[in-house]
């Protein structure tokens, strides 16, 4: 009997030990001698497409798609309690909408480097510290209104994809 005793309060602080390990583990504990991730270093992150209208003399003449890239370095990216690429989306779109420049219906010549420098700055602005080291243009581009429509961008039906008028003199059973 003393046997079967023994054996079960060895097979309890087996359990136990194990339990207390692996959840120890799992909780992220330091382990080692407490070096930084190995993964360290600059992240890139895409931003969505963005696209700001361009309004002249009270209407929109058409819109600017740009689409950007941000760098930050990940160790710091994993301290913020907030998703920067909200703050860099935002700063893009209000300096794009703000100063960007169309004439003529064409997309006019950006100062690229004044225009990146200055969403960087906003968005490091409203996130209190130097989260973004840099932000880079995948693509930026202009679509005239006009073009948009005639190129499908427009859902109202065509001429001839309209239906064709009821019939008056259709008897109704």
């Amino acid at each position: 009997m003393m046997r079967f005793l023994i054996i079960g309060v060895w097979a309890l602080i087996v359990a136990l030990g194990s339990s207390y390990a692996s959840a120890y583990w799992a909780a992220g504990a330091a382990h080692g001698d407490g070096k930084p991730p190995a993964l360290a270093g600059l992240e890139y992150r895409k931003l969505p497409t963005l696209t700001v209208p361009m309004i002249i003399d009270g209407t929109v003449k058409g819109y600017v798609l740009a689409k950007l890239v941000f760098t930050a370095d990940s160790g710091v990216l994993r301290t913020l309690t907030v998703d920067p690429t909200v703050f860099v989306v935002d700063a893009s779109f209000a300096e794009i909408y703000i100063n960007g420049r169309v004439e003529s219906g064409r997309l006019t010549k950006y100062n690229l480097q004044d225009m990146l420098g200055r969403i960087k700055a906003a968005a490091n602005t409203r996130l209190n510290g130097s989260v973004v080291r840099d932000v880079l243009v995948d693509s930026l581009n202009y679509i005239d209104k006009a073009d948009m429509r005639a190129n499908g961008g427009s859902n109202a039906p065509a001429e001839s994809e309209k239906p064709a008028k009821p019939n008056s003199h259709a008897k109704e059973g």
